[in-house]
């Protein structure tokens, strides 16, 4: 087996309901998308646990350049990953049960938490991940584009991710991608609560539910384009369930943390 569901349980997650965070906690995968295709999204990574000899995925990421990446910060939370040595990312990967051979699994050297992360409420989630040696960019890995500074997205963004069909559902082993709409920070704060969204998390989902980010997909990227080019608007972080009406996705809104990626990435 080449890729195995790691199943885990984040410190915080049961006790804020309203904080459902897309950490695989189970079999989870993406909801009511269809499947990738090879080299269709080459800024997409998955970050893996390979300390027992067999590789674990444990969130999704996005490629910021050769040396970088970018996660959620409760993907980098807590003693257990204290020691890179044993955590790695794949770029170029498709099936996480297959050798497609564009592979690129690199060991990282260093991650990098928000010094304001909040593990309970997840404000400031958002973490960095050193590689340890350079990625070779092709046509199947490459970076994706940072957004301006403040910029809101608008439109339908794309997700990407190894996380849930449906909540507590299956999961196939081929990425998953799914399009789904940007929703005001208004309606969103009528559907959580004012003090659930803050100004630097955007969410995105259908009003009746059906399509959305789920347990497993933390950390990967929401990609938007409505500036013409492809960017990465937002990091899957919480929600409550998977997909339910009412109930859209929270993503940390890159955007506000450009220059704290730029700082730590120099």
């Amino acid at each position: 087996m080449k890729t195995i569901v790691l199943y885990l349980f984040l410190a915080g997650a049961l006790a804020a309901p309203s904080r459902r965070i897309r950490f695989r906690e189970g079999n989870y995968k993406i909801v009511g998308g269809t499947n990738a295709t090879l080299g269709e999204f080459p800024y997409m990574l998955s970050y893996q646990d390979i300390s027992y000899g067999v590789n674990f995925h444990l969130c999704g990421a996005s490629i910021y350049n050769e040396n970088w990446a970018i996660t959620a910060g409760h993907c980098v939370y807590g003693e257990k990953y204290d020691n890179p040595d044993y955590l790695r990312v794949v770029a170029g990967e498709l099936n996480l049960e297959k050798d497609e051979g564009t592979e690129q699994g690199i060991v990282l050297s260093k991650l990098i938490l928000h010094e304001n992360f909040d593990d309970f409420n997840l404000y400031n989630d958002i973490g960095l991940l050193k590689l340890s040696e350079p990625l070779n960019f092709n046509e199947y890995v490459s970076a994706i584009d940072l957004p301006e500074r403040e910029y809101t997205a608008t439109g339908d963004c794309i997700l990407t991710g190894w996380g849930s069909l449906s909540e507590n559902g299956k999961s196939p082993d081929i990425l998953q991608k799914v399009t789904i709409p940007i929703m005001t920070d208004e309606k969103c704060r009528a559907d959580y609560s004012q003090t659930d969204i803050l100004d630097n998390m955007i969410c995105a989902g259908y009003e009746g539910g059906g399509k959305d980010a789920c347990q497993g997909d933390s950390g990967g990227p929401m990609a938007c384009n409505d500036t013409g080019s492809t960017y990465l608007a937002g990091i899957v972080s919480w929600g409550a369930g998977c997909a339910r009406p009412h109930a859209p996705g929270v993503y940390t809104e890159v955007s506000h943390f450009i220059d704290w990626i730029e700082k730590h990435t120099r």
